[in-house]
Order: C-alpha cells, then sequence, then structure tokens
C-alpha cells in the first residue's frame, strides 16, 4: 500500500447534476469547451476503430484545453463512481478509451491548443497538443521547418498523447527508440484534476509513468518532441525470403549497425505463399509496372514467405549514382531471394503517409469500417522460431485477411523507467497481426484465434508481453508488468487514487468504498 493518497471530498451537489440537462451541466463546469450526451453518440465515443465492443458513456466533452479537463476530472472525483476516459481518434481495438456511464474526453477538440517551435541546448523541439493527430505534426514541421519527429507510426491518424500513452512504433524504432523516448516534456492532468508539467527532471515519476501508462495516471495534454532535419526523398525498398533464419539474421544485422552502415527504416511481413491479390505474391511489388516472379521461389518454401521493408533517406541534392551505391553495398549484404527485389522513390512524406493511401483504398472497398480484432505482441529473440514454427507456418498459415508485421526492435532504445512492459534480453521482436475481417466472416473466430494464440504463447513459456494489452482479469494484468507490478500500482495510487482515469484499460475498478489502491488488488 502506499501513502501519497488524498482523500478527495465526495461533494453531494455533483450526483444531483448528473440529472440536470447538458447545458446546465456545461455552465455548471464553467467549461470553455462543450458537451455532448451519450444519448446521441451511436457512432462515435461509444465504438472505436476494433468494432467489437459499443459502450455508451454518459457525456462526451469536447474541452477547450488542459483547464476544462481539469475541471472535468474533478467534478467526477465529487462523485462516487463517474469515470473518465481520453479519446484520441477513435484507433483502439478493445474499448481502451471507453467509459461505461462515465464522462469521455474528445482530444481532438484540443489539437490546435498547442504548436510552437523551440530551439533547447541547440536541439529543435516542437510543443503540440496531445490532441494533435501525427500526421498534421509531419506535415507542418516540414513545411514550416524542414524538421520532422524522428520516431514514427506506420498509422499517422494517431493522436500525440495516445501513442505516447502506449509506446508508438515504427521502423524508425531500432535507431532512435520508441516515441516513448523521443518527447523530453509533457504536460498532463493527473487523475486528481492537477495539470502537472514533467520532464526527466521535473515530476519525473509522472513522466515516465505516463509514457507507456495506458492513460492510467494522467491525460498527456501537451507534449515536446525532438526534431531533426527532413530528408526530402526516400528509396523505399522490399526483398523477399524464404527461410526464417535467414530473414531474422538480416533484419538483426540491419538494426545493430551504426548509422550510415543501414537503412533509416527496417521492417518486414510475412504472407502466405500463394497467389493472392490481397495479402500473398501480387501484395509484393511497390511498383504495379513490375510483378512478383514466383518462378524465384526456391521449391523449399514453406506455407508463407518472408519480406524486409527497408528505407533510405536522402536530399534532392544528392546525386543518383551516390544513392545507388549506398543501397547496393548495404542491399549486398543480404541474404534475399534473388529476383524478388521491389523498390521505388518517393517523397518523405508520402512515404510516412503510404498507411494513409491503404486506408483510403478501404474505405472505398468497405473494409474500413469493419472489425478489426487486432493483436500486438512483443516477443523475445529466444522464442521468435518457435513462434514462427507454430503460429505463422500453422495457425496462420492462409493469412489473417491483413497485414501480418514482424521485425526486431533494440531494448537499450527504450528507457526501463517508462510504463511499457517489455520481453527480456536486447533484441526482442514486434509482431502485429492487422486483421481485416471480410463481409459476411465471423469476428468471433478472429477473436477465438487470437486467444488461442496468446494462450499458447502462455502456455509454451514464451517470453513475450502484449503490446496494446488489454486483458480480463487483474492476475493476467499482474503477469503481463510481472515485477514492474508494484511500481505501476504505486504510481496509480500517487497520481490517481480514486481510479477515475482510462476504466477501458480493466486493470483498476473505482471503488465507491475507498481511495485507496493496493499491490495486492
Amino acid at each position: 500500500m502506499i501513502a501519497c493518497l488524498g482523500r478527495i471530498v465526495h461533494d453531494n451537489d455533483a450526483e444531483s447534476k448528473l440529472d440536470d440537462d447538458v447545458s446546465t451541466i456545461s455552465k455548471s463546469l464553467e467549461l470553455q469547451g462543450s458537451i455532448e450526451s451519450g444519448d446521441v453518440l451511436s457512432c462515435s465515443a461509444s465504438k472505436d476503430f476494433g468494432g467489437l465492443y459499443s459502450i455508451k458513456p454518459l457525456f462526451l466533452i469536447k474541452p477547450s484545453g488542459a483547464e476544462d479537463i481539469s475541471r472535468v476530472v474533478k467534478f467526477a472525483a465529487r462523485t462516487s463512481n463517474l469515470t473518465v476516459a481520453a479519446r484520441g481518434n477513435g484507433h483502439s481495438i478493445n474499448g481502451q478509451a471507453m467509459s461505461d456511464g462515465g464522462l469521455v474526453i474528445d482530444m481532438r477538440s484540443t489539437e490546435e491548443s498547442h504548436f510552437e517551435f523551440l530551439t533547447i541546448n541547440d536541439s529543435p523541439h516542437i510543443d503540440v497538443s496531445g490532441g494533435a493527430l501525427w500526421e498534421d505534426v509531419l506535415t507542418q514541421c516540414v513545411s514550416r521547418f524542414g524538421l520532422a519527429p524522428r520516431s514514427w507510426t506506420d498509422y499517422l491518424s494517431l493522436t500525440v498523447g495516445g501513442t505516447l500513452s502506449n509506446a508508438g512504433v515504427s521502423g524508425q524504432a531500432f535507431r532512435y527508440g520508441p516515441q516513448t523516448s523521443n518527447v523530453t516534456e509533457l504536460e498532463v492532468v493527473t487523475g486528481k484534476g492537477e495539470i502537472t508539467v514533467c520532464s526527466e527532471t521535473l515530476n519525473s515519476e509522472l513522466f515516465f509513468g505516463v509514457l507507456g501508462g495506458l492513460g492510467q495516471f494522467g491525460i498527456i495534454t501537451r507534449a515536446r518532441v525532438k526534431l531533426q532535419p527532413a530528408p526530402d526523398m526516400v528509396r523505399w525498398i522490399r526483398v523477399v525470403y524464404s527461410e526464417f533464419d535467414e530473414f531474422t539474421r538480416d533484419a538483426e544485422f540491419l538494426v545493430t549497425q551504426e548509422e550510415g552502415e543501414s537503412f533509416d527504416y527496417v521492417e518486414g511481413f510475412v504472407f502466405p505463399n500463394r497467389d493472392d491479390v490481397f495479402d500473398g505474391w501480387p501484395s509484393v511489388p511497390l511498383d504495379p509496372v513490375h510483378e512478383f516472379s514466383p518462378g524465384h521461389i526456391p521449391q523449399t518454401a514453406g506455407s508463407v514467405l518472408y519480406c524486409l521493408e527497408l528505407a533510405f533517406h536522402y536530399r534532392n541534392s544528392d546525386h543518383p549514382s551516390t544513392v545507388d551505391t549506398v543501397v547496393s553495398r548495404i542491399l549486398g549484404r543480404l541474404g534475399f531471394v534473388e529476383g524478388l527485389k521491389s523498390q521505388v522513390d518517393v517523397s518523405y512524406t508520402e512515404f510516412l503517409q503510404r498507411v494513409k493511401r491503404a486506408e483510403e483504398e478501404a474505405r472505398a472497398n468497405g473494409c474500413w469500417d469493419r472489425p478489426h480484432p487486432w493483436l500486438n505482441l512483443f516477443v523475445s529473440k529466444s522464442d521468435i522460431v518457435k513462434f514462427d514454427r507454430t503460429v505463422f507456418k500453422t495457425m496462420l498459415k492462409d493469412g489473417v485477411g491483413g497485414p501480418m508485421l514482424i521485425y526486431p526492435l533494440l531494448r537499450s532504445r527504450w528507457d526501463n523507467r517508462s510504463s511499457v512492459a517489455l520481453p527480456d534480453g536486447e533484441i526482442f521482436y514486434i509482431v502485429a497481426l492487422l486483421r481485416f475481417v471480410p463481409k459476411g466472416q465471423s469476428v468471433e473466430k478472429s477473436v477465438a484465434q487470437n486467444q488461442e494464440i496468446v494462450k499458447w504463447c502462455t502456455q509454451e513459456g514464451l517470453d513475450f508481453k502484449l503490446y496494446l494489452p488489454h486483458y480480463q482479469s487483474i492476475q493476467d494484468w499482474k503477469r503481463h508488468f510481472g515485477n514492474q507490478w508494484s511500481r505501476f500500482v504505486d504510481r496509480k495510487a500517487c497520481f490517481d487514487p480514486m481510479a477515475i482515469l482510462a476504466p477501458g484499460q480493466n486493470i483498476f475498478r473505482r471503488d465507491p468504498s475507498s481511495v485507496i489502491i493496493s499491490r495486492d488488488l
């Protein structure tokens, strides 16, 4: 148990205000933003991208900034049972940003509350709102300053606060770490309603707790993000492997090389060894003019193939022959299948927005609005071969109706003071099963297969962690955090002792009879 808990006095008037109409409540809270009733939110805060849950809040709050959010949290604290969930762009999978009968804060309404360029110790930074989309941060930083954040996610229509509350991972993370390793200061509204500025040296326990903290300790309202010069162009490359050991050998080689000796982006994916336009051979080539040539696939290849996706940054002033020479030198050290290489040159922003184009296509054909029972895991290098043999080659040999990502990350690029739970060892892999359930097929079947994979990993004793975790029991959460559990509980007790924030994560439950959070939960 921990002692930094101040009991917040309950206000009986707050309970009665719940029966008032929206306008009365808005005035009583003196909000600069607006409130909508949960009864009219059939397509908004009651759903998310996963499409697996429909949970109606009492109210949706559209705040103007941190002061409004603080008032909402303090209002909830004066009641016996209200909870508060911060919702970014609604891209959670399992209802993590929902609040059943509670208050949902639409962080997108704060997106323009911060945007300021700063130079700190000769290094460029940008202050942005927690409700800003990364795609807008990209556009403004590149167009106005010729600079860009160092670390990204694959999909950029996510809020800054949302990804920092989880980790934020893409193909640059092997070099710069996740997005949580690339911020130097945060403004946070805690579960007590306090607006607090924090950094590595100021309120550091809150700073590191919030980073990867699943929204449990505070709502990020501002982030100070590291910047670097943005390249003009990207050589985007895909190379195919038939053998998993050769794929992982090259991937691990690339992510452990010094800058200048490797690519600037390294990811990978698994795909069925078949002629399927959606997720088979035709889905691999980047240049539609050059088709995939299955005749190059070795006869020893199995049910799935592997692809490294790589990117090399360069400037418009770089001579084409120089780019060709450097790229050829690095590729020459890899052992991919000869004849199965595809590449295109695109602008830097076009490359980073590559998933946006896939989204537009999915929206056009109706896939985007269907359920997405995604599963994301971190798997230790020591167990990744076993995982491939059982999961990719057997359970998922026919694919998942969407991308199956896999690529290595380096633990030393992550700050162990943050709340993110990781496998042991320096090298671990992210595995992302990004399912799109076709029309007419059962989403329950996909969910069951995800559960089967997690159950198998647990029973076989694999060293793994769920990324963007979702568990149903406190015992599962304890196992997830391992020896970090007591630290996680202590942080909760200190910064959100009444368990008001992020109820959709299903970690802590608000108990009207007590504000004490215990490690023995």
